[in-house]
Formats: C-alpha cells, structure tokens, sequence
C-alpha cells in the first residue's frame, strides 16, 4: 500500500501523485509500489533488502540517495510467542523527497501520517528521520509499559502457582525484551553514523531535536534494561516459587499418606487368621478404632509442629 504525503502551510496535504517534497510511505510493497518508488529517484541497489524482515539498522547512500534502516516494535497478533518483535524499517532520502518502506504495519509512524506532529517538514529528509527516530523511541516506552504490565498480572498468579505455564510466559516477555534492547542499540549506532554521512546536511535547528532524540533513545534503552534483568531475576525467584509449592503439597500428601497408613497396618494385622490379643472380647473393635485415632492424633500433633501440615 502506498500512501503520499507533502507539508503545506496548512498541515499535511495528500496528494494522489508524487512529487518534489513529498513523502512516499509504502506498507507491504508490491512491484507496482517499488516501480513508482524507483521512478521517483531511489536507486534500485538501495530497495534490494525490503523483503528480507531480518534486515540490521545500518545506513548506506548512493550518489545523493541515502538509506536508513532502523527497527521498530511491532504487537504480534499470534497467541504464542513473544507479544512483542522488532522488524526493520527503510527511511530513503533523496533528493526528489523521502520514503519509507515497511513489510509490516507501522502504528508508530501515525502520528506522522496523520499530521498530529506539529512542525513536521516533507521537504527536509534530517529532520523527518529524526521524527521518526523519537517516534520509535516513544513506541519503545508504550510497548515496555505494556510488558511491564503483563510481567505483574503473572507475578499475581506466580506467588500460587505449581504450573510452569506463569513461568513460560515470562519467558516470552523477556523474549520481548531482548528483541526491544538490540534494537535499540543498534538503532543508537545508525543515529551516530548518519551525522557523518557527507552527503546529509545538518542545520542549526536539528541540533536541539538531535539532542533530544539522544536522550530518548538512551531512556529507552535504560528502561530496557533494567525490565530485562529485574525479569531475569524475577524468573529465577518464581522457579525457586514453584519448586517451594510443589515440595509444600508433597509434604502434606506424604503426611497424609503416613497418617492413613496406621489404621491399615493395625487393621490389617487384626485380619490375619491367627490368635491375637484380644481377639474374643467384645470391646476389641472399639479398641482397634481407638487405638489408631491415637497413634493419628500423635502423628498428626507431632506434623503439624514441624509445618508438615
């Protein structure tokens, strides 16, 4: 899908055709929409990685055209695996104008899409990528919220559980995690590269946004982090959890197991088809019944002042 965008004066206009200053965004690119991306300047050599949802942030340029490849979180939509990955993200600047090519959807890039960032210029490609840089960043953050908040509803389920299913699920949030922390890093090192490309032209204005764009790029990262191994260690805390609660249940099924073999043991002797003391008097059965709640209420006292029970 290709849609268009050009700043005017008034906000964001759509136009149905390119042109000079616009912003060519492409979702799930057919042969048609890299067609007119190449007729609009890219060089073919610069679109030959856009199928590949593994491609690494990196930039390169040819000529006048440079690329800019960064990650960007994405919520899966499948109920197995980690909620969250990182798939790539192709920012073309040339000199017709900018484009952006994606094989997944891009939530983050709405605001851009919408014109709900004020200021936003089509016509000037460092700046719009540092747009898309601080948008990624803040996308980081939505999405650590969201596991953060997943991470606790398992916590609240953890503290009771004997199953490995709780566990498990931490497990695909730190996949998350880990998708969302080298994404980030290698995002930082594509953000220093791209001052130093000679064929980008800094201004004064896009120091200060520069500037913030490292500092929310470095809070992401930051945040990362410190979820990551406070997971990490909440992991290995609630393995420890699990394996406690199984051993509490085995201690008391184990007692139980002991109290209830008492009376089959005297029983069982007492059915044996031999002489036994008591055997002809009438209060033998009493006695046997009484007998085991006896030696029960011992095991039972003596149990439960050990925690058993």
């Amino acid at each position: 899908m290709l849609e268009i965008r050009r700043s005017a004066s008034a906000g964001l206009e759509r136009p149905t055709a390119p042109s000079a200053g616009c912003w060519l965004h492409v979702t799930q690119p057919t042969a048609a929409d890299l067609a007119t991306v190449r007729e609009f300047g890219v060089p073919a050599s610069l679109l030959d990685h856009v199928a590949d949802i593994d491609e690494r942030p990196r930039v390169a340029h040819v000529g006048d055209c440079v690329l800019v490849v960064m990650n960007y979180p994405l919520r899966r939509d499948e109920t197995t695996g980690p909620p969250w990955r990182t798939l790539p993200l192709s920012v073309l600047l040339t000199p017709q104008g900018i484009v952006t090519v994606s094989q997944a959807t891009t939530p983050f890039l709405q605001p851009l899409l919408d014109g709900q960032v004020q200021g936003l210029s089509t016509a000037r490609g460092t700046e719009f990528v540092l747009r898309v840089f601080w948008q990624l960043a803040d996308a980081c953050l939505r999405g650590l919220r969201e596991i953060n908040a997943g991470v606790e509803g398992l916590e609240n389920e953890l503290k009771r559980s004997l199953r490995n299913e709780e566990v498990l699920g931490l497990l695909e949030f730190q996949k998350s995690l880990t998708y969302f922390a080298t994404g980030l890093k290698a995002n930082e090192l594509v953000l220093e590269r791209l001052q130093r490309v000679p064929t980008l032209h800094w201004a004064d204005q896009d120091q200060e946004l520069l500037d913030d764009v490292r500092v929310e790029l470095r809070q992401a990262i930051e945040m990362v982090e410190i979820a990551d191994h406070v997971l990490s260690d909440m992991m290995d805390a609630f393995a420890s959890i699990v394996s406690n609660n199984l051993n509490s249940v085995m201690k008391v099924l184990t007692s139980v197991t002991i109290m209830l073999a008492v009376p089959t043991l005297i029983a069982s002797v007492y059915g044996m088809n031999v002489g036994l003391p008591g055997a002809h008097s009438p209060s033998a059965f009493a006695g046997i019944v009484a007998l085991s709640v006896a030696i029960c209420s011992g095991l039972f006292f003596v149990f439960r002042r050990r925690n058993w029970l």
